[in-house]
Protein backbone atom coordinates (compact mmCIF):
# COMPACT_ATOMS: atom_id res chain seq x y z
CA UNK A 1 0.00 0.00 0.00
CA UNK A 2 1.70 3.34 -1.45
CA UNK A 3 1.83 5.83 1.49
CA UNK A 4 0.42 9.64 0.46
CA UNK A 5 3.24 12.13 0.31
CA UNK A 6 4.14 14.04 3.03
CA UNK A 7 2.83 17.00 3.98
CA UNK A 8 4.92 20.64 4.01
CA UNK A 9 7.01 21.47 6.71
CA UNK A 10 5.91 24.93 8.47
CA UNK A 11 8.65 27.20 9.65
CA UNK A 12 7.58 27.16 13.18
CA UNK A 13 7.84 22.86 13.05
CA UNK A 14 11.27 23.30 11.73
CA UNK A 15 12.49 25.49 14.70
CA UNK A 16 10.89 23.40 17.03
CA UNK A 17 12.72 20.14 15.57
CA UNK A 18 16.11 22.03 15.23
CA UNK A 19 15.48 23.11 18.66
CA UNK A 20 14.80 19.38 19.85
CA UNK A 21 17.51 17.83 17.90
CA UNK A 22 20.12 20.66 19.40
CA UNK A 23 18.89 19.29 22.84
CA UNK A 24 18.81 15.37 22.03
CA UNK A 25 22.40 15.14 19.71
CA UNK A 26 24.45 13.13 21.54
CA UNK A 27 27.27 10.93 20.34
CA UNK A 28 29.41 12.92 17.73
CA UNK A 29 29.27 13.43 14.48
CA UNK A 30 28.49 9.80 13.53
CA UNK A 31 25.86 10.02 16.00
CA UNK A 32 24.24 12.87 14.83
CA UNK A 33 24.06 12.26 11.21
CA UNK A 34 22.05 8.81 11.81
CA UNK A 35 19.41 10.68 14.23
CA UNK A 36 18.85 13.31 11.28
CA UNK A 37 18.62 10.98 8.59
CA UNK A 38 16.10 8.79 11.30
CA UNK A 39 14.06 11.99 11.81
CA UNK A 40 14.18 13.66 8.27
CA UNK A 41 14.21 10.66 6.06
CA UNK A 42 12.56 7.52 7.94
CA UNK A 43 10.07 8.99 10.43
CA UNK A 44 9.09 12.22 9.06
CA UNK A 45 9.64 12.04 5.83
CA UNK A 46 10.88 15.67 4.83
CA UNK A 47 13.57 15.12 2.54
CA UNK A 48 14.56 12.00 0.71
CA UNK A 49 16.98 9.24 1.22
CA UNK A 50 19.12 10.26 -1.99
CA UNK A 51 19.10 14.08 -1.46
CA UNK A 52 20.20 13.35 2.22
CA UNK A 53 23.12 11.33 1.10
CA UNK A 54 23.81 14.21 -1.86
CA UNK A 55 23.76 17.08 1.07
CA UNK A 56 25.82 14.88 3.37
CA UNK A 57 28.23 13.92 1.29
CA UNK A 58 28.92 17.76 -0.46
CA UNK A 59 28.97 18.55 3.51
CA UNK A 60 31.90 15.99 4.32
CA UNK A 61 34.18 17.91 1.68
CA UNK A 62 33.64 21.26 3.78
CA UNK A 63 36.12 21.51 6.35
CA UNK A 64 34.33 22.28 9.62
CA UNK A 65 31.44 20.30 11.64
CA UNK A 66 29.86 17.87 9.18
CA UNK A 67 26.73 17.57 11.22
CA UNK A 68 26.62 21.06 11.74
CA UNK A 69 26.88 22.07 8.14
CA UNK A 70 24.03 19.17 6.92
CA UNK A 71 21.62 20.21 9.48
CA UNK A 72 22.31 24.28 8.15
CA UNK A 73 21.96 22.71 4.25
CA UNK A 74 18.69 21.42 5.07
CA UNK A 75 17.27 24.25 6.69
CA UNK A 76 18.21 26.34 4.09
CA UNK A 77 16.68 24.08 1.54
CA UNK A 78 13.79 24.19 3.35
CA UNK A 79 13.32 27.82 4.05
CA UNK A 80 15.59 29.54 2.86
CA UNK A 81 18.07 32.01 4.53
CA UNK A 82 16.21 32.43 7.60
CA UNK A 83 15.53 28.25 7.65
CA UNK A 84 19.40 27.58 7.64
CA UNK A 85 20.27 30.46 10.38
CA UNK A 86 17.83 29.02 12.82
CA UNK A 87 18.97 24.99 12.50
CA UNK A 88 22.54 26.13 12.30
CA UNK A 89 22.10 28.47 15.54
CA UNK A 90 19.80 25.87 17.07
CA UNK A 91 21.46 22.97 16.73
CA UNK A 92 24.85 24.38 18.55
CA UNK A 93 23.13 26.37 20.95
CA UNK A 94 22.15 23.45 24.19
CA UNK A 95 25.91 22.19 23.39
CA UNK A 96 27.20 25.93 24.11
CA UNK A 97 24.80 26.78 26.93
CA UNK A 98 25.71 23.30 28.65
CA UNK A 99 29.72 23.70 27.87
CA UNK A 100 29.76 27.62 29.29
CA UNK A 101 28.44 25.99 31.99
CA UNK A 102 30.19 23.00 32.45
CA UNK A 103 33.58 24.91 32.17
CA UNK A 104 32.94 26.99 35.06
CA UNK A 105 31.96 24.47 37.21
CA UNK A 106 35.74 23.01 35.54
CA UNK A 107 37.04 26.10 36.97
CA UNK A 108 35.59 26.50 40.12
CA UNK A 109 35.35 22.85 41.33
CA UNK A 110 38.37 21.05 39.35
CA UNK A 111 39.08 18.78 41.60
CA UNK A 112 35.82 17.16 43.22
CA UNK A 113 35.72 13.56 43.01
CA UNK A 114 32.41 13.19 41.96
CA UNK A 115 33.31 14.64 38.11
CA UNK A 116 35.76 12.70 37.83
CA UNK A 117 33.06 9.81 39.04
CA UNK A 118 30.09 11.13 36.39
CA UNK A 119 32.65 11.50 33.32
CA UNK A 120 34.30 8.22 33.50
CA UNK A 121 30.65 6.29 33.83
CA UNK A 122 29.72 8.39 31.00
CA UNK A 123 32.44 7.62 28.64
CA UNK A 124 30.92 4.07 27.98
CA UNK A 125 28.06 4.92 26.94
CA UNK A 126 28.60 7.80 24.75
CA UNK A 127 31.27 4.97 22.48
CA UNK A 128 28.43 2.29 22.71
CA UNK A 129 26.23 5.19 21.44
CA UNK A 130 28.79 6.22 18.62
CA UNK A 131 29.43 2.27 17.37
CA UNK A 132 26.06 1.98 16.91
CA UNK A 133 25.22 4.88 15.28
CA UNK A 134 27.69 4.22 12.39
CA UNK A 135 26.80 0.83 12.21
CA UNK A 136 23.01 1.97 11.57
CA UNK A 137 24.69 4.11 8.89
CA UNK A 138 27.04 1.95 7.66
CA UNK A 139 23.82 -0.37 6.77
CA UNK A 140 21.67 2.37 5.17
CA UNK A 141 24.47 3.47 2.72
CA UNK A 142 26.66 0.80 2.31
CA UNK A 143 23.82 -0.94 -0.18
CA UNK A 144 26.74 -3.08 -2.37
CA UNK A 145 29.54 -5.52 -1.30
CA UNK A 146 32.00 -3.16 -2.91
CA UNK A 147 31.18 -0.13 -1.00
CA UNK A 148 31.80 -2.02 2.00
CA UNK A 149 35.13 -2.98 0.88
CA UNK A 150 35.77 0.34 0.08
CA UNK A 151 34.86 1.54 3.37
CA UNK A 152 37.43 -0.85 4.60
CA UNK A 153 40.21 0.27 2.62
CA UNK A 154 39.63 3.99 3.76
CA UNK A 155 39.77 2.90 7.24
CA UNK A 156 43.12 1.20 6.69
CA UNK A 157 44.09 4.27 4.60
CA UNK A 158 43.33 6.54 7.94
CA UNK A 159 44.81 4.17 10.18
CA UNK A 160 47.80 4.51 7.83
CA UNK A 161 47.87 8.42 7.82
CA UNK A 162 46.84 8.96 4.79
CA UNK A 163 45.27 12.38 4.33
CA UNK A 164 41.40 12.55 4.24
CA UNK A 165 41.97 14.75 0.38
CA UNK A 166 43.58 12.28 -0.59
CA UNK A 167 41.38 9.50 0.49
CA UNK A 168 38.31 11.53 -0.55
CA UNK A 169 40.16 11.87 -4.14
CA UNK A 170 40.60 8.15 -4.70
CA UNK A 171 37.34 6.91 -3.04
CA UNK A 172 35.32 9.32 -5.73
CA UNK A 173 37.62 7.96 -8.84
CA UNK A 174 37.40 4.13 -7.60
CA UNK A 175 32.87 4.56 -7.39
CA UNK A 176 33.19 6.61 -10.70
CA UNK A 177 35.37 4.16 -12.47
CA UNK A 178 32.87 0.66 -10.67
CA UNK A 179 29.72 2.60 -12.07
CA UNK A 180 30.99 3.46 -15.18
CA UNK A 181 31.94 -0.53 -15.51
CA UNK A 182 29.19 -2.07 -13.68
CA UNK A 183 25.99 0.23 -14.01
CA UNK A 184 24.05 -2.06 -11.95
CA UNK A 185 26.36 -2.06 -9.21
CA UNK A 186 25.25 1.16 -7.98
CA UNK A 187 23.15 1.55 -5.41
CA UNK A 188 20.83 4.62 -6.72
CA UNK A 189 18.39 1.95 -7.88
CA UNK A 190 17.82 0.48 -4.68
CA UNK A 191 17.33 3.29 -2.97
CA UNK A 192 15.10 4.96 -5.30
CA UNK A 193 12.82 1.50 -5.14
CA UNK A 194 13.08 1.73 -1.61
CA UNK A 195 11.49 5.32 -1.44
CA UNK A 196 8.69 4.97 -3.95
CA UNK A 197 6.05 3.71 -1.47
CA UNK A 198 7.19 6.66 0.89
CA UNK A 199 7.19 9.95 -1.36
CA UNK A 200 9.21 12.83 1.19
CA UNK A 201 7.70 16.36 1.17
CA UNK A 202 11.36 17.35 -0.51
CA UNK A 203 11.81 14.03 -2.86
CA UNK A 204 14.22 13.14 -5.71
CA UNK A 205 12.06 14.67 -8.42
CA UNK A 206 11.01 17.77 -6.53
CA UNK A 207 12.63 20.90 -8.71
CA UNK A 208 14.98 22.82 -7.38
CA UNK A 209 13.62 25.65 -5.28
CA UNK A 210 14.52 29.15 -6.68
CA UNK A 211 16.46 30.26 -3.62
CA UNK A 212 18.47 26.88 -3.77
CA UNK A 213 19.69 28.11 -7.56
CA UNK A 214 23.07 29.50 -8.54
CA UNK A 215 23.27 33.02 -8.53
CA UNK A 216 26.17 34.85 -8.44
CA UNK A 217 24.99 38.06 -6.88
CA UNK A 218 23.28 36.13 -3.83
CA UNK A 219 26.73 34.66 -3.22
CA UNK A 220 28.65 37.74 -3.54
CA UNK A 221 26.31 39.40 -0.54
CA UNK A 222 26.42 36.26 1.35
CA UNK A 223 29.95 36.25 1.05
CA UNK A 224 30.22 40.06 1.88
CA UNK A 225 27.79 39.55 4.98
CA UNK A 226 29.47 36.68 6.51
CA UNK A 227 33.09 37.95 6.12
CA UNK A 228 31.52 41.50 7.29
CA UNK A 229 30.34 39.98 10.68
CA UNK A 230 33.75 37.55 11.02
CA UNK A 231 35.56 41.30 10.14
CA UNK A 232 33.43 43.34 12.49
CA UNK A 233 33.78 40.75 15.65
CA UNK A 234 37.70 39.59 15.44
CA UNK A 235 38.18 44.14 14.60
CA UNK A 236 36.53 45.32 17.62
CA UNK A 237 38.00 42.51 20.00
CA UNK A 238 41.07 43.83 17.96
CA UNK A 239 40.49 47.28 18.66
CA UNK A 240 39.04 46.59 22.75
CA UNK A 241 41.98 44.43 23.77
CA UNK A 242 45.08 44.77 21.69
CA UNK A 243 46.25 42.07 19.05
CA UNK A 244 48.32 40.46 21.38
CA UNK A 245 45.22 39.65 23.88
CA UNK A 246 44.47 35.52 24.45
CA UNK A 247 40.66 36.20 23.11
CA UNK A 248 42.13 37.72 19.65
CA UNK A 249 44.99 35.00 19.21
CA UNK A 250 41.97 32.31 19.86
CA UNK A 251 39.41 33.87 17.38
CA UNK A 252 42.47 34.22 14.91
CA UNK A 253 43.18 30.44 15.09
CA UNK A 254 39.48 28.95 15.38
CA UNK A 255 39.27 31.26 12.26
CA UNK A 256 41.99 29.63 10.64
CA UNK A 257 40.99 25.73 11.62
CA UNK A 258 37.51 26.66 10.80
CA UNK A 259 38.92 27.27 7.02
CA UNK A 260 41.56 24.94 7.18
CA UNK A 261 40.22 21.67 8.74
CA UNK A 262 38.71 18.92 6.57
CA UNK A 263 37.54 15.81 7.49
CA UNK A 264 35.23 16.67 10.21
CA UNK A 265 35.21 16.92 14.33
CA UNK A 266 37.18 13.70 14.91
CA UNK A 267 39.67 15.33 12.12
CA UNK A 268 39.59 18.73 13.26
CA UNK A 269 40.34 18.08 16.80
CA UNK A 270 43.90 16.91 16.85
CA UNK A 271 44.56 19.78 15.32
CA UNK A 272 43.01 22.15 17.76
CA UNK A 273 44.69 19.96 20.72
CA UNK A 274 47.92 20.31 19.25
CA UNK A 275 47.75 24.10 18.85
CA UNK A 276 45.93 25.00 22.52
CA UNK A 277 48.51 22.58 24.10
CA UNK A 278 51.70 22.52 22.83
CA UNK A 279 51.73 26.05 20.58
CA UNK A 280 49.96 28.46 22.21
CA UNK A 281 50.32 26.86 25.87
CA UNK A 282 46.38 27.53 26.42
CA UNK A 283 45.38 24.68 28.48
CA UNK A 284 47.68 21.57 29.56
CA UNK A 285 47.11 18.18 27.88
CA UNK A 286 45.27 17.01 31.21
CA UNK A 287 42.47 19.98 30.65
CA UNK A 288 42.48 19.58 27.20
CA UNK A 289 41.38 15.22 27.47
CA UNK A 290 38.86 16.88 30.44
CA UNK A 291 37.44 19.26 27.52
CA UNK A 292 37.05 16.31 25.03
CA UNK A 293 35.45 14.04 27.85
CA UNK A 294 32.67 16.92 28.31
CA UNK A 295 32.49 17.47 24.59
CA UNK A 296 31.41 14.22 24.12
CA UNK A 297 28.98 13.86 27.21
CA UNK A 298 26.97 16.78 25.39
CA UNK A 299 24.80 17.11 22.57
CA UNK A 300 25.42 19.09 19.81
CA UNK A 301 28.64 18.98 17.41
CA UNK A 302 31.65 17.72 18.80
CA UNK A 303 33.89 20.61 18.08
CA UNK A 304 32.33 22.49 20.93
CA UNK A 305 34.36 21.37 22.51
CA UNK A 306 36.43 24.89 21.43
CA UNK A 307 33.88 26.45 23.74
CA UNK A 308 35.86 24.76 26.71
CA UNK A 309 39.12 25.88 25.09
CA UNK A 310 37.88 29.60 25.44
CA UNK A 311 36.25 29.83 28.32
CA UNK A 312 39.06 27.71 30.11
CA UNK A 313 41.76 29.08 28.25
CA UNK A 314 40.41 32.54 28.78
CA UNK A 315 40.69 31.98 32.62
CA UNK A 316 44.44 30.93 32.67
CA UNK A 317 45.44 32.45 35.85
CA UNK A 318 42.32 30.90 38.06
CA UNK A 319 43.66 27.76 36.44
CA UNK A 320 47.02 28.00 37.71
CA UNK A 321 46.37 29.25 40.74
CA UNK A 322 48.05 27.09 43.67
CA UNK A 323 46.16 23.58 44.61
CA UNK A 324 44.70 23.57 41.31
CA UNK A 325 45.71 20.05 40.02
CA UNK A 326 44.36 20.36 35.93
CA UNK A 327 40.98 19.09 36.24
CA UNK A 328 38.40 15.91 37.26
CA UNK A 329 40.45 13.92 35.37
CA UNK A 330 43.84 13.90 36.82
Amino acid sequence: MNTPPATPVSFGQALKFWLWLGCVSFGGPAGQIALMHEELVVRRRWISEQRYLHALHYCMLLPGPEAQQLATYIGWLMHRARGGMAAGVLFVLPSLLLLIGLSWAYVTWGQHPWGQALLWGLKPAVTALVLQAVHRMARRTLQRPWLWGLAALSLAGTLAGIGFPWLVALAAIAGAAVARALPSASPAHSAKSNEASAPAWIDDQTPTPPHARYSLGRLLRAAGMGVGLWALTLGGLAWLLGAEHTLVRMGGFFTEAALLTFGGAYAVLPYVTQAAVTHYGWLSAAQMMDGLALGETTPGPLIMVVAFVGFVGGHGQALNRPGFQGGWLV
